[in-house]
């Protein structure tokens, strides 16, 4: 990977995309989602996608996770291109590199707190049984719920639930989060507490792309990708370019 110097420190990039396309085959024909994207995150970055609904920001955030494939063009992340791996080594690849934060959290429901934390390390394999548990509280106690882990995600709080999200994601160690709208359910509070962790985790040296409608986005995150049909819009704006393109979303 590619290492710059700035102020002093240096800085990988740990995320690129060149000419990267993608397109569905649908019933009314061929629907691009992303255009020719370009694309260049370094580590430590907390960069944030806006854009309105169908511009692509879900669909370029399942393609750097490997969750999706692109049509046409490169996609490297964590040192790694994407283009070439089977479905079985992008499994085992996103297990070790990328955590994966939905709006919806996506937590198991017949799985304990703890238990949907310790998942990603069983298929992961990381750390051995005796230790997974540690960490699942360990993270737990990081997110503000180790006294929820041994319940069942139905009875915990929306924002509670979202926590328990973060700390799964976080289960592998990975250099990278990718949060989609992860506080679009939440409240002003709990959505304050989690943009806070985020940034913290960043400080950590951890790499967050986050999709999200936050008004708040300028004092939280490094950049802003703003996407319009498909393509990049602004990329790096300032507060002055991110006041100017917020009111445009749906």
């Amino acid at each position: 990977m590619n290492t710059y110097i700035e102020n002093g420190v240096p800085r990988r990039q740990i995320i690129k995309l060149e000419g990267v396309q993608k397109a569905y085959e649908t019933s009314a024909g061929e629907f691009v989602a992303l255009r020719d994207i370009n694309l260049s995150i370094k580590t430590g970055e907390f960069a944030t996608v806006i854009g309105k609904s169908g511009s692509g920001k879900s669909t370029l955030l399942n393609i750097i996770a490997g969750i999706d494939r692109a049509t046409a063009g490169e996609v490297v992340v964590g040192g790694t291109s994407l283009n070439g791996l089977s479905e079985n080594q992008l499994a085992i690849w996103r297990g070790k590199t990328v955590g994966v934060i939905f709006q919806f959290f996506q937590l198991l429901p017949t799985l304990t707190v703890a238990e949907n934390v310790m998942l990603p390390m069983d298929f992961g394999r990381f750390l051995n049984g005796n230790k997974r548990k540690q960490r699942a509280l360990d993270l737990l106690e990081r997110v503000g719920i180790v006294g929820q882990a041994h319940k069942l995600p139905h009875t915990l709080s929306g924002g509670q639930q979202q926590r328990v999200a973060i700390a799964r994601a976080l289960a592998n160690d990975p250099p990278i989060l990718v949060a989609d709208e992860p506080t679009g359910n939440l409240d002003t509070h709990t959505a304050e507490v989690v943009l806070n962790l985020f940034s913290a985790l960043v400080n950590e040296g951890k790499t967050i792309l986050m999709v999200t409608h936050e008004r708040d986005i300028e004092t939280r995150s490094h950049r802003l990708i703003s996407l319009e049909d498909g393509r990049i819009l602004v990329d790096g704006a300032g507060q002055k370019e991110l006041k100017d393109a917020l009111p445009t979303l749906a």
